[in-house]
C-alpha cells in the first residue's frame, strides 16, 4: 500500500508540474518533521474509546504557483502511534498504528516579503495499517486545514512551520482493532463510524525550484 500512495503522489507532482512548465511557474518542495497530538475513537456498543498517544511525524509538501496569492498544494505525511484503551478489560488494550496521508489542495498566501503568512486546506485519503492478528488495514477520507509561515531565505532556500488540524472519517464497524488467539478466531473489538480528529505542529526545510 505504501507503494501505491507513492506512486499516486509522484503522479500528482507530474501532472501539476507540466501545468507549472506551461504557465513558467514557481514550484517547492518542503521536508518536515513535526508532532501530532491527540485523536480518539469509541468502541462499538461501549463507553470505552481508544486514545492515540503523542507522536513524531514526517513527510513532504509540494507547492506550484497557481495565481497571484494562490498556490496548489499536495501533502503527504506518516505517522507511528499507539492507541491505548480506556477499559483494560478489553482483550485489545493497546494497538499500534501507521497512519500514511496523502492530500492534494491549495494554499492561500497573505500579504509579506521575507516572511508571508498563508492558509492551507487539503482533502485526500489516510492509509490506517495495525499490527493486531486478524486486525484490518483500511484507507478513510481524509481533510486538513493549516496556518502557518512561510520565511524566504535566499531566492531557492525557505523554511515552513505551521499547525495543521486532521479529520479522518472512520468507517463504522471498521475492523481495525481486531484480534485473534488460540482460543478465538473473531472480532474482538470493533469502532463506531466517527471523526478521529488530530492537531500537527511541523517545522519543515522548502527548496524552490
Amino acid at each position: 500500500m505504501t507503494q501505491r500512495i507513492g506512486f499516486a503522489l509522484l503522479a500528482c507532482f507530474a501532472a501539476l508540474s507540466a501545468n507549472a512548465q506551461d504557465s513558467r511557474l514557481d514550484s517547492e518542495i518542503t521536508a518536515f518533521g513535526g508532532v501530532r497530538v491527540g485523536g480518539e475513537i469509541e468502541v462499538e456498543e461501549s463507553n470505552a474509546v481508544y486514545d492515540a498517544d503523542d507522536s513524531t511525524s514526517f513527510g513532504l509538501i509540494w507547492n506550484t504557483h497557481y495565481k497571484a496569492n494562490t498556490e496548489w498544494e499536495v501533502y503527504y505525511s506518516q505517522q507511528q502511534t499507539e492507541f491505548e484503551l480506556s477499559d483494560p478489560m478489553i482483550v485489545v488494550p493497546t494497538i499500534d498504528l501507521d497512519l500514511y496521508t496523502l492530500q492534494l489542495g491549495g494554499t492561500y498566501l497573505f500579504d509579506g516579503e521575507s516572511v508571508q503568512p498563508f492558509l492551507s486546506m487539503t482533502l485526500g485519503g489516510t492509509h490506517v495499517k495495525t499490527d493486531a492478528d486478524g486486525g484490518d488495514s483500511d484507507t478513510f477520507i481524509s481533510a486538513s486545514i493549516g496556518l502557518g509561515l512561510k520565511f524566504r531565505q535566499g531566492e531557492r532556500l525557505g523554511f515552513r512551520l505551521e499547525g495543521r488540524m486532521h479529520g479522518v472519517l472512520v468507517n463504522e464497524s471498521s475492523k481495525l482493532f481486531c484480534s485473534t488467539g488460540p482460543e478465538e478466531n473473531v472480532c474482538a473489538v470493533e469502532v463506531e463510524g466517527d471523526m478521529l480528529g488530530q492537531f500537527e505542529a511541523f517545522a519543515g526545510v522548502t527548496f524552490r525550484f
